[in-house]
């Protein structure tokens, strides 16, 4: 028989569990949110640094709020201590959270101990922009700069990260690096920790 069951009855709205539900968002909405953000940031500056630390700052909102569903969620509350650690969940779980796969590659920069990539060959913020010849080097990818900062932040690793393009050879479009440079704090922190 239909509905015959007992049905739970919660009292308070916090006590209901969080459905994992259909995590997918459409890709044409996402496109059309994402241009309109862009544009709107697009008349509130005067240059391209301005507009990319604008994006930054949106994405890191962002990234701070994944970070604290996915440790609800996967981790049952725990967050990263080690370095690897939290490079490995964003390379995997956020990346494939935000964007349905994981990042092409993560790497350790061979120049400076502090610096990791992430490289993206088709990064989705990137895929249906086309940049206008006067905007030079503007990257979209700082939107998910921001993003890996927020999540960085919040899990206690301070970082500057920015969104680079890396010319590929015979591939027309660039790919897109987010590059991550930890604060001091953090490398001592890991050293300590051994």
């Amino acid at each position: 028989m239909i509905g015959v069951g007992k049905v739970k009855q919660y009292s308070n709205v916090l006590d209901k569990p969080l459905s994992k539900g259909k995590q997918e968002v459409s890709l044409s909405a996402f496109a059309f949110l994402f241009s309109e953000l862009v544009q709107y940031n697009q008349t509130q500056v005067d240059n391209i640094s301005e507009l990319e630390r604008r994006l930054e700052d949106a994405g890191y909102a962002v990234g701070a709020r994944v970070l604290e569903l996915l440790c609800h969620r996967e981790k049952g509350n725990r967050k990263e201590t080690r370095l690897l650690g939290i490079l490995s969940f964003v390379h995997s779980t956020v990346w494939k959270v935000l964007f349905g796969k994981v990042a092409d590659s993560l790497e350790k920069g061979t120049e400076h101990e502090d610096e990791y990539m992430i490289s993206e060959k088709e990064l989705l913020v990137n895929r249906f922009i086309s940049i206008p010849k006067d905007m030079g080097t503007f990257n979209c990818g700082a939107f998910v700069a921001g993003i890996v900062r927020g999540v960085l932040d919040g899990a206690g690793f301070p970082a500057v990260v920015t969104a680079h393009f890396v010319p590929m050879d015979g591939q027309q479009r660039p790919r897109t690096t987010i590059l991550i440079k930890f604060a001091e704090e953090v490398l001592r922190r890991e050293a300590r920790l051994g």
